[in-house]
């Protein structure tokens, strides 16, 4: 396939029915219902709250895929691309794949953690940190799953924050990937080289797309996360991680780049031998930095001193819709430091909504420079 074909594919086949960072379970399930017949659904388990955990199983090759989305409920731009992704299959598109593959998807592991737009379960227990301790039934569902299915390839589908750079740069992290480590000495072990092989050819492809855009996520070892477990019990594991794009809040645009990724992964599996020869390229991708705030307010006066603000968006729940909060992170010299937004002070106080001088750890809709009022929402960019 080439890159005309991935953005028809995509262009084509969007799910309409799905938009925005807010996807709870009862969004989906309409979606998991209207499946056609040749699209085996399970339901694997329930989640701390009783609700449904599905599998969607398709393909009758001899390669394994499994993936899964939402393990962090606040994490929904991968779920958004997978029913992307399924409206192609369910149309007839990627039969060569499904000749060679047999692909299991979980679209939302913590349904729960969804519904209240929260990285943890009901539980408040991080599932990404639960693959040795298995406290939780969400994690149970997982490894059953995983034991049951026998994956040669697993796919565990995250999204970042708008912090990540690519290195110290000024490219934001679009989209990261990560071949986890088996080994607290990070060894480029066969079954690591044959992740890599894959994300290597994702981003070959990816990076017409988003030159320069694209990070390698920290690979330090940690068994209790689920990719390093399942990377030491042999099974090549790809992280996906959904970043920020230009004015990209909502994670739109980002949704056709993960939805690319997902079939350039699966193209690379279904058409040819993954052995791990190919890795070195992916050892090319620069490392994730964390250069960025939201907005920085550059040139701000406080006292004796010229300083810069840093602002981030806070995530919060509001009426079933996500709200973006502008809140004061930091106030200090931030010149290696980007902003989504940047905005110049020229020196002058920066006055907060309430009338006073900024401080750090506020939240302010607006902010005041020489008498004039300057939005900081989304809505008003």
């Amino acid at each position: 396939m080439d890159n005309t074909l991935y953005n028809s594919l995509y262009k084509t086949h969007k799910e309409t029915s799905l938009s925005g960072r807010y996807i709870r379970l009862v969004d989906i399930q309409p979606l998991i219902n209207k499946l056609p017949s040749f699209f085996k659904v399970d339901v694997i388990g329930q989640s701390v709250l009783g609700k449904n955990i599905h599998s969607i199983t398709f393909g009758s090759g001899s390669k394994k895929v499994l993936m899964w989305s939402q393990m962090h409920g606040n994490e929904s731009t991968t779920t958004k691309a997978i029913f992307d992704m399924l409206n192609v299959i369910a149309d007839g598109g990627l039969v060569s794949i499904l000749e060679a593959c047999t692909i299991k998807i979980i679209p939302m592991l913590n349904p729960d953690g969804s519904e209240a737009y929260t990285r943890l379960n009901a539980n408040q227990v991080d599932l990404n940190r639960d693959a040795q301790q298995l406290s939780q039934p969400e994690s149970n569902v997982l490894k059953h799953c995983f034991e049951a299915f026998k994956p040669d390839f697993c796919f565990n589908l995250h999204g970042q924050r708008t912090m990540y750079s690519v290195s110290n740069t000024n490219n934001t992290a679009t989209l990261s990937f990560l071949s986890p480590s088996e080994d607290k000495e990070r060894s480029i072990t066969t079954t690591r080289k044959k992740a890599m092989e894959i994300i290597a050819s994702i981003n070959n492809v990816l990076q017409l797309d988003l030159p320069n855009q694209i990070g390698r996520y920290d690979d330090g070892f940690n068994i209790n996360c689920v990719g390093d477990t399942f990377q030491s019990l042999k099974s090549p594991t790809v992280l996906f991680e959904a970043g920020h794009y230009k004015d990209d809040y909502q994670r739109e645009e980002v949704r056709g780049f993960v939805f690319k990724s997902l079939l350039v992964a699966l193209n690379c599996i279904s058409s040819t031998t993954v052995s791990g020869s190919y890795y070195k390229d992916y050892l090319k991708i620069p490392e994730n930095g964390k250069q960025f705030y939201d907005i920085i307010i550059r040139k701000a006066q406080f006292n004796d001193q010229i300083l810069d603000i840093g602002i981030n968006y806070e995530e919060k729940l509001i009426d079933n819709t996500i709200k973006f909060i502008p809140k004061v992170m930091i106030i200090d010299n931030l010149s290696q430091f980007f902003g989504h937004k940047e905005l110049n002070a020229n020196n002058r106080k920066v006055y907060a909504s309430n009338g006073k001088v900024i401080s750090q750890g506020t939240e302010n809709d607006f902010v005041t420079i020489n008498n004039e009022e300057l939005s900081l929402n989304l809505s008003d960019s």
